[in-house]
């Protein structure tokens, strides 16, 4: 099976069905974000501190596994020169609507973000990853091939699934209100559902995950050469009745400098 083609077939659908992380911002939100009034998120609902953040104004920005028209704008409207790399198409084109809508220029790049090789090294200030990685099996290339791009003293915000929320049965967790812990780190959809698992999965258009380790995601970010200079956890949002949130942080944020 080619995960990697499958996902992005389901997140092209996604931005169909209007999934909230493929409805661009508003028009208001750019003119805000232009006038120095912004936020924007990694996770679910913290906003990233504005103290993480350089001063934008003609940064060269890398938006990484960030379609859909949300942050890759905002940080335009905000002084920066930004690309937005992303698998989906249909995610890509939320950001060329904004873009044309409001007269901003954003640059989009079809491709997966564990090969970075369209950009030479060192071509960026600032690499944004709002949670996408829990999308690729493998999830050390990311963080190599983003410490290439970058220029020295760049910098690297990062969002992830706190790997917990892969050891538990979340079909159990739904119906029975009960958390038990079922799976075994580093997880993968591909892996540890049966095949009637899978099948379902194929029928319903979820996209297939990877749960991948605490060594993976963070471990992987100091091996590939980063200093971890910020950390700070998530839940899902409210409404969205994950039962595990109501124990533990199940999101994580990290900075990460190039020095």
């Amino acid at each position: 099976m080619d995960v990697r083609e499958h996902n992005r077939k389901v997140w092209n659908r996604n931005v169909e069905q209007k999934n909230r992380w493929t409805v661009p911002v508003s028009r208001e939100t750019v003119e805000n974000a232009r006038k120095g009034q912004w936020e924007i998120v990694l996770t679910p609902i913290k906003p990233v501190p504005r103290e993480w953040f350089p001063d934008l104004m003609d940064m060269e920005v890398l938006c990484l596994a960030s379609g859909g028209g949300q942050q890759g704008p905002v940080l335009a409207a905000a002084g920066a020169h930004v690309t937005v790399l992303d698998y989906s198409p249909r995610q890509l084109a939320q950001d060329r609507l904004v873009a044309e809508r409001d007269s901003l220029e954003i640059k989009t790049v079809e491709g997966d973000m564990a090969n970075l090789s369209m950009f030479p090294d060192q071509s960026f200030d600032l690499i944004f990853h709002p949670v996408s990685n829990c999308f690729v099996p493998n999830v050390r290339p990311v963080w190599k091939e983003s410490f290439r791009v970058l220029k020295k003293g760049g910098l690297l915000l990062a969002g992830f699934v706190n790997p917990v929320v892969y050891l538990f049965d979340y079909k159990l967790a739904a119906q029975q209100n009960i958390l038990q812990a079922k799976y075994k780190l580093p997880y993968a959809d591909t892996l540890d559902l049966s095949a009637l698992e899978k099948a379902k999965f194929l029928e319903e258009g979820w996209e297939f995950e990877f749960g991948h380790t605490l060594e993976d995601q963070i471990g992987g970010q100091l091996e590939a050469g980063f200093l971890i200079a910020g950390f700070y956890e998530d839940i899902h949002p409210e409404g969205e009745n994950d039962l595990l949130s109501k124990y533990t942080p199940t999101f994580i944020a990290t900075k990460a400098l190039k020095p």
